[in-house]
């Protein structure tokens, strides 16, 4: 996970600040836009040199593929992500103070957790101490609304039916990748356990279920994403193509037929060959720039 600085406030907003922001890659061929191409690529060349402020300093390894061919595409590029996490962390009993300037991990993972690191992170606490489990969540901002509408049919078709597009004032297109099966149970109040070691098996075992499956819908999300950019390239280059085409097989036909109707009529005049000739001429012409 990696937080991409004050700059990228406006993503950061969408997932509550937690993210990473990583560097670009050679960009492959633009698709149509709703903003300048040189304003979204100085957004992106602007992204690509913050700081990563994350606790953790780069990117999840369970997602390193997807933000990397997403940062490879022109019209993306990545401002936010966390592959999933269970974390354990313990809150300051005064509400009146914002929760996340107030609080200490005493325990994150982006695996599967075990009882026994629960019960010792529950030790270490002074306050009121939470487990959550956090799916999978990316922040992608897009040149064009069509980019983001890829990005938001894959999402969905992968599970991630949370998964928005907004769009900030300044015109930047953010489409985030969000999923709801999230948990959250307070545990302690003023560092004293609320619940029994039975209840903290099963509470491990369902975040370990949810993360197991947000491991699931991020192999679909890579698989639909690789997919769509396919087809897009697919597509591009089949209307590149016909539009360096048109008109070369009509003048093939048209000149073979012409040849044919002027050895036809050599045959049966052959007095008329310069006249015929000039028409053929003529007519092939008119074909051609018509």
């Amino acid at each position: 996970m990696e937080d991409s600085g004050p700059e990228l406030e406006d993503s950061r907003r969408v997932d509550n600040g937690e993210g990473h922001i990583t560097s670009s890659h050679h960009p492959q061929a633009p698709s149509s836009t709703s903003q300048p191409h040189g304003l979204f690529m100085h957004w992106k060349l602007q992204a690509t040199r913050k700081t990563d402020l994350s606790k953790k300093g780069s990117v999840d390894k369970d997602i390193e593929d997807i933000v990397r061919d997403i940062n490879l595409q022109d019209c993306f590029f990545t401002t936010s992500s966390c592959s999933g996490r269970i974390i354990l962390i313990d809150e300051s009993p005064d509400a009146s103070i914002v929760q996340k300037q107030n609080c200490s991990w005493l325990f994150v993972t982006h695996d599967l957790c075990r009882k026994e690191d629960a019960i010792s992170g529950l030790q270490k606490a002074s306050g009121d101490a939470v487990l959550k489990f956090e799916p999978f969540v990316l922040h992608v901002q897009c040149r064009a609304l069509e980019d983001a509408q890829l990005l938001h049919g894959v999402a969905i078709d992968s599970g991630f039916r949370n998964s928005g597009i907004t769009v900030g004032k300044k015109g930047k297109i953010i489409m985030a990748v969000r999923s709801t099966h999230c948990l959250e149970v307070p545990l302690t109040r003023d560092g004293k356990i609320l619940v029994s070691d039975e209840y903290i098996d099963f509470l491990v075992q369902t975040a370990n279920q949810k993360m197991e499956e947000n491991k699931r819908r991020i192999e679909r999300f890579y698989s639909c994403l690789l997919s769509a950019f396919h087809k897009r390239r697919h597509v591009t280059r089949d209307a590149a193509d016909s539009d360096e085409k048109p008109g070369r097989p009509v003048y093939t036909r048209r000149r073979r037929r012409g040849a044919a109707d002027v050895d036809r009529r050599r045959e049966s005049d052959p007095s008329e060959d310069s006249e015929d000739e000039a028409g053929t001429s003529i007519s092939l012409f008119h074909d051609t720039t018509v």
